[in-house]
């Protein structure tokens, strides 16, 4: 199989990424790293949190999940931007065959992003039945990233730009991030908050782009797309595809604007603070002396 060698691509070190990808028990393997390398984080988030942040620690449970979810997406974007970006702009096998190619380099971040996933759904699902919550939105976005990753990871001739482009759509998550955070030990009237809510709002007018170049890719290679992920798969992308570009893009777009004009926390909003020091922990009312 053409993409499972690096031959194409010298800048990539064969040594990191040269894996026999067509045995099942390695795809699970890097998929099993992929979900303990990021609940490590998450894990690391609330110890690093727990010891540094008087904010944090008078947050609910509810919160303190949130709070670490949001360090863990963050640092998947990041991961997801380089592997994104490396494919939209610089490597010459995806530069040349967006439907069928595939690298070493790339089958490992896709596994990698398959475990991140794996541990998001989880992760909703049981906040979900532990909290007694239900974010719509939130459930079928992740639903459908790792609908659309399973079906990778079981149909090894599928083509990785599309996948790629799937994960760069997280450009925007290390922003969000920062802007939660900075929200809830109460730096939104600071200069920092509002222009990092301004890039947050760029990336994800990029989205919106993004999602525009993966319909052409799709469009312009119908046949070919349909025969390479077979129709299941294609269907499950191409439904992911089309609820996001119609739905989640511009809902979440809208949401981060209008927090820019009005800067709360609309999953908290209405939280007392426990030891009744704030009526509000949205970054309005809470003093930021303290972290």
């Amino acid at each position: 199989m053409e993409g499972m060698n690096l031959k194409h691509d010298p800048v990539m070190p064969r040594s990191i990424f040269a894996w026999d990808y067509v045995l099942w028990e390695v795809r699970l393997k890097i998929i099993a790293v992929g979900f303990f390398l990021y609940l490590g984080i998450f894990s690391l988030s609330h110890c690093l949190s727990s010891w540094m942040s008087i904010t944090y620690r008078l947050l609910p449970s509810k919160e303190k999940v949130f709070w670490n979810l949001a360090v863990t997406r963050g640092v998947f974007g990041i991961q997801s931007c380089i592997a994104g970006l490396w494919a939209l702009l610089f490597d010459p096998v995806f530069q040349a065959d967006k439907v069928y190619a595939q690298q070493d380099w790339s089958w490992f971040n896709c596994l990698i992003a398959s475990g991140f996933f794996l541990l998001e759904n989880v992760a909703v699902h049981l906040s979900n039945v532990v909290f007694r919550t239900f974010d719509l939105f939130l459930v079928v976005h992740h639903l459908l990233a790792l609908g659309g990753f399973i079906g990778l990871i079981t149909n090894i001739k599928s083509g990785h730009y599309l996948h790629l482009m799937g994960i760069l759509l997280e450009m925007s998550t290390p922003f969000t991030c920062i802007s939660w955070i900075l929200l809830k030990v109460g730096w939104s009237n600071t200069f920092f908050w509002k222009a990092n809510q301004w890039v947050m709002i760029h990336m994800f007018h990029c989205r919106m782009v993004l999602t525009y170049h993966m319909w052409w890719v799709c469009l312009s290679n119908w046949n070919a797309v349909l025969e390479n992920l077979g129709l299941l798969h294609f269907a499950v992308v191409f439904i992911g595809l089309a609820v996001v570009t119609s739905i989640l893009n511009p809902y979440w777009m809208y949401k981060k604007t209008h927090q820019l004009l009005n800067p709360i926390d609309w999953n908290f909003a209405n939280r007392t603070m426990k030891n009744g020091s704030s009526k509000k922990l949205n970054g309005e009312v809470f003093q930021k002396k303290e972290l």
